[in-house]
């Protein structure tokens, strides 16, 4: 989502510094300034900061799944935790946090995670947009597709609806809009974009 993300900011005309981690400078865009440093530790993250305004994490355990329990806690509340105590003193006006549908009885260890993420960054004061989305379509990401018509039944009913809206599926393409103007639209405090608000982001 990262390497999608950069350069649609710098056609924009934002300019974009990203994270790597030593080793893997090369895989930084060209279209931004490479940062290396440790997502996990706040004197790092608090050193690549430098004059930025905005934070954009999309850090996360790859694949989510229940039986990834303790990889959510090692790296997914490890990375939030550094990035809340970073944000102290730093120029940082808005963080944009990837989050996850919740409350939900379905992967709970990893919404977990994600809901105590989101209260150390409202902790910090720093506003913030929260984006939860529940399964984000793209590559390697296709087969729900298949799910689309039952879903679209799920929403047409009344009660149904809701919790068909709250847990459904969005597009790589939304997820990247609703970055994307999340970014350039800061709010003055705490914003969430569920699911319905993800969808209907517009750039």
């Amino acid at each position: 989502m990262g390497s999608r993300l950069i350069p649609m900011l710098s056609g924009r005309g934002h300019a974009v510094t990203a994270l790597a981690r030593p080793g893997s400078e090369s895989r930084v865009s060209a279209e931004a300034t490479m940062a290396s440093g440790n997502a996990l530790d706040a004197a790092s993250l608090r050193a690549c900061l430098r004059e930025c305004d905005t934070w954009v994490q999309l850090i996360g355990t790859p694949h989510p799944a229940p039986w990834k329990a303790e990889q959510f806690r090692a790296v997914d509340l490890r990375a939030v935790a550094a990035s809340a105590e970073a944000l102290r003193d730093s120029a940082i006006r808005h963080f944009i946090y990837l989050s996850v549908t919740q409350p939900s009885p379905f992967m709970r260890s990893y919404v977990q995670v994600r809901a105590e993420g989101e209260a150390l960054l409202s902790a910090t004061g720093v506003p913030a947009t929260f984006l939860r989305p529940w399964y984000v379509l793209g590559p390697g990401h296709r087969w729900p597709y298949a799910l689309i018509p039952a879903y679209r039944i799920l929403e047409s009913i009344p009660a149904t609806r809701e919790g068909a809206l709250r847990f459904g599926l969005v597009t790589l393409g939304q997820m990247l809009a609703a970055l994307v103007q999340a970014v350039e639209n800061p709010p003055d405090s705490v914003r969430i974009l569920d699911v319905p608000a993800i969808r209907n982001a517009r750039i």
